[in-house]
């Protein structure tokens, strides 16, 4: 090990660049998207679909584009992140085959739209690397992100524009197209309270007084998460979206309590989360009819509210066991929109337990690589800012399968880079190049130290650097 009371020798320790290891694993996630989608083929039609070239060569030229932009872009990003993504990206897309082979559709179908998508994510998420050459210009952009996202969220209420879909009014039409304003929102809403925390934790932090052995924060420093809490709640009485309502509220608390380390905010958002849930059962319909199905769903398979949703997938995943039926072995067809609220429940079904939680893993790993991130990041908004992209990711996870495993009620989510939906999967591929932009700045190595770097500095500046 080489000494580390000179200062060159500290550039031994800086991370690699590691792309080689990126593609070695992209190899590995394309394997698993173009093998998914020759044994759909294989065991429902009985031989490998005709169009196997075509769509394993386009799937190979987008994760190869993405993987030459983060070479050129950002060639100090985390290896993995990408990998992970193409491989469920890639997953889904053979789920949604086989899917739309069950209802008779073999000649592209939701498939192919969602290859669509995929496309347009890609583009999006080199476009993001291409523009955001520094994370930190961002903070820039704090209160038009917080507007931007409000604008976006209210969009759906809009007469002529948006429409309900499914009991939530969370889209809008523009033309032939439908798009979800809600999944951009997301992002930008991480950029707003990264941006704001950043500014504002000393005083989140330090003010405040104690009870019982616990640090409260001060009644004005209440507001932003009063704010919060209100427009989770607000969107859920305007809306009727349950699940967008938990994520933006439950994203909020998690960056406070990263930014000011006070247990006291965790236990403030604890007890308006409490609140706000008792407040929604017993003013809002559609919440005590969630509540009802997930509390004894067998008693509402024939009546109202109908529950044949969430009792086809348990049933569909306890048939599948550990490891599954089989591509065409299943009836993941009789789950009502099973290719986005329960793709999980046909993956239970025809890969099982196993596949099941191997997609867990992928996940575990994407929010994993988001918080070491954070933890190396060298500025304080770079930190929020991974910490808030992973958090996203992990919470929709959260709520979307705790819903389909009946953990907790539904809530109407769409599942991260599997389930079919353009506007989920756009806003996924741009989280995951925000994240790789924070990611290269974080394993970036520093200048290289000098002696003359040293003129000027005091015996403490030059220690702090060599820190």
């Amino acid at each position: 090990m080489p000494s580390t009371n000179q200062p060159g020798a500290l550039m031994d320790f800086v991370h690699r660049s590691r792309r080689g290891a990126e593609l070695f694993l992209l190899v590995i996630a394309l394997a698993v998207g173009v093998g998914a989608y020759a044994a759909v083929g294989l065991g429902v039609q009985g031989e490998v679909p005709v169009n196997i070239v075509g769509y394993g060569g386009w799937l190979a030229l987008l994760v190869l584009a993405a993987h030459v932009a983060l070479r050129m872009l950002a060639p100090y990003a985390d290896p993995v992140l990408l990998p992970l993504v193409a491989a469920l990206n890639g997953l889904g897309l053979a789920v949604i085959h086989r899917i739309d082979l069950a209802k008779g559709n073999d000649t592209g179908g939701s498939a192919q739209q969602q290859l669509i998508w995929m496309t347009l994510g890609v583009i999006l998420f080199i476009g993001t690397l291409f523009l955001v050459r520094d994370h930190r210009l961002l903070q820039r952009f704090t209160y038009t992100s917080a507007l931007a996202a409000v604008v976006l969220l209210l969009l759906p209420m809009v007469p002529g524009l948006g429409f309900r879909s499914s009991g939530a009014q969370i889209w809008i039409k523009i033309g032939g197209m439908t798009f979800q304003p809600g999944e951009v929102a997301k992002v930008l809403l991480v950029v707003a309270f990264a941006g704001y925390l950043v500014r504002h934790r000393d005083a989140l932090a330090l003010a405040g007084r104690r009870v019982l052995f616990l640090d409260l924060p001060r009644g004005r420093d209440l507001g932003p998460i009063m704010l919060i809490w209100l427009l989770s709640l607000g969107i859920l009485a305007a809306q009727r979206d349950l699940g967008s309502a938990l994520l933006f509220f439950g994203l909020f608390l998690v960056l406070l309590y990263v930014a000011t380390e006070r247990p006291g905010w965790l236990v403030v958002g604890g007890a308006l989360f409490a609140a706000g849930a008792t407040l929604a059962y017993f003013s809002f319909n559609h919440v005590q009819v969630r509540v009802k199905i997930w509390r004894d769903p067998m008693a509402y398979i024939d009546g109202t509210p109908d529950s044949r949703q969430l009792v086809e997938g348990l049933f569909g995943m306890a048939w599948g066991g550990l490891i599954g039926r089989g591509f065409g072995e299943g009836s993941p067809w009789r789950i009502p929109v099973v290719e986005s609220d329960f793709i999980m429940a046909a993956i239970g079904e025809e890969l099982g337990l196993t596949a099941v939680m191997a997609v867990l893993v992928c996940y575990g790993l994407i929010v994993e690589r988001a918080l070491r991130t954070a933890l190396i990041c060298r500025d304080g908004f770079g930190k929020l800012l991974a910490v808030g992209l992973g958090s996203v990711i992990a919470l929709q996870t959260f709520v979307v399968i705790g819903g389909v495993t009946a953990l907790i009620p539904l809530t109407g989510l769409t599942t991260p880079f599997i389930s079919y939906g353009g506007s989920s999967l756009i806003a996924n591929w741009v989280i995951i190049a925000l994240i790789a932009r924070v990611s290269d700045h974080a394993r970036k190595p520093l200048p290289e130290w000098t002696p003359d770097d040293a003129e000027g500095e005091n015996e403490t500046t030059q220690v702090v650097r060599l820190r």
